[in-house]
This record gives C-alpha cells, sequence and structure tokens, in this order.
C-alpha cells in the first residue's frame, strides 16, 4: 500500500513537472535564447574586426556603418577560404561595395581558421602588428557572448567591444518558433560549452 502511494505521489510529480514546464516554456526558452547574446555596442576603437561566418552580410555591413560613422578609420575583415576557392573576406567587401560602401574601408584578412578561437589568433595577431588597443568587434547576435569570451580571454590588455549584427533567423526572444533558428540556436550551445569545457 505504501509503495503504491510512493509511485503514485512520484507520477504526480513528474506530472506537475512536465506540466509546469509546457506552460512556462516560452519564459525559459527565451532566456535561454537571451543567454547568448551579450553585446556592449559600438564605442570609438582603433579598428573594427569583422568576423567571419555571415552569409547574409549583416556582419560585414555593420562593420560599414561602425567606419562611415567615424568609430574607427577601418574594419578588418575576417576571411577563411573554401567558398569556390575564394576568401570569405573577398566576397564580404565586394558585397558591402554593392551596398555602397566604399571598400577603402575594409582591409581583407584572408586566412584557413575553422573554429572562432583559431579566427581570433589570426585577428588579434593583425590587431598587435597594428598597434590597436580599443577593438570593435562584429558579429551576429547570437554568436557575442562567445566569442566576447574568447577575445578577452586571449587579449585581457585589450579595450574590446561587442557590436551585435542582427541575424536573419535568430531571434532570441522566439528562436523556437523557426527551423533554422533552432538549428542555430543548438549549434551555438554545442560551442558554447565546448569552449567553457575547453574543447
Amino acid at each position: 500500500m505504501r509503495r503504491g502511494r510512493s509511485v503514485l505521489r512520484g507520477l504526480l510529480a513528474v506530472g506537475l513537472t512536465v506540466v509546469l514546464l509546457i506552460a512556462t516554456a516560452p519564459w525559459w526558452l527565451a532566456a535561454l535564447g537571451r543567454y547568448l547574446v551579450k553585446a556592449d555596442g559600438p564605442a570609438p576603437a582603433d579598428v573594427v574586426i569583422v568576423l567571419a561566418g555571415d552569409f547574409s552580410g549583416n556582419r560585414i555591413l555593420t562593420g560599414g556603418d561602425l567606419v562611415r560613422n567615424g568609430l574607427a578609420p577601418a574594419a578588418l575583415v575576417s576571411g577563411p577560404s573554401g567558398a569556390y576557392g575564394m576568401h570569405e573576406s573577398d566576397l564580404a567587401i565586394r558585397f558591402a561595395a554593392a551596398h555602397g560602401y566604399p571598400e577603402s574601408y575594409f582591409i581583407a584578412v584572408p586566412n584557413d581558421s575553422r573554429s572562432t578561437v583559431s579566427e581570433a589568433d589570426v585577428m588579434l595577431a593583425v590587431v598587435r602588428s597594428r598597434g590597436a588597443h580599443r577593438l570593435d568587434i562584429v558579429t551576429s547576435n547570437y554568436h557575442t557572448r562567445r566569442a566576447g569570451n574568447i577575445y578577452r580571454s586571449k587579449a585581457p590588455d585589450l579595450e574590446i567591444h561587442m557590436v551585435s549584427a542582427p541575424d536573419v533567423v535568430f531571434q532570441p526572444d522566439s528562436w523556437w518558433k523557426n527551423r533554422d533558428a533552432r538549428k542555430t540556436f543548438l549549434m551555438e550551445w554545442m560551442k558554447t560549452v565546448a569552449t567553457k569545457l575547453g574543447m
């Protein structure tokens, strides 16, 4: 009899937990999405860095806006190789030029990085060679926290401001409603955990 009551209580507790999770899903799903976004906003800088990995063009256009608005004299554009034998930086700069930004705003940094960590090593080496100390780093909204943590851990002596470029699909408060945004969320969370574990 007592065992039966214990089982029943356990089932009720599980049921109530499931109901509570479902009822509060929009709140905690949005909280998980917002956690990925940690942007400082732009500030006067010695140089802008535009991180690779955005094929919508929002990152490069945001970087162009920072230069156009006088926040920095130029933007370093990271450009991993691989897109039809071309570097992403070359494609991104052409895209920006087609949208009215002078090519002189941008400095291509072709590289073979395949992760934010290795990209940071490349870009920070260029930054240091130019004697820059204040950086505005542009990346997609969902990538700002992880990228900011990586750059700050590698360059604690530099003043770093993370600038969020809008993503075409990922909205922190409603990402679970879009299939591509769900993929972005899962991938970014896996990378966030892997980074914390030093992987």
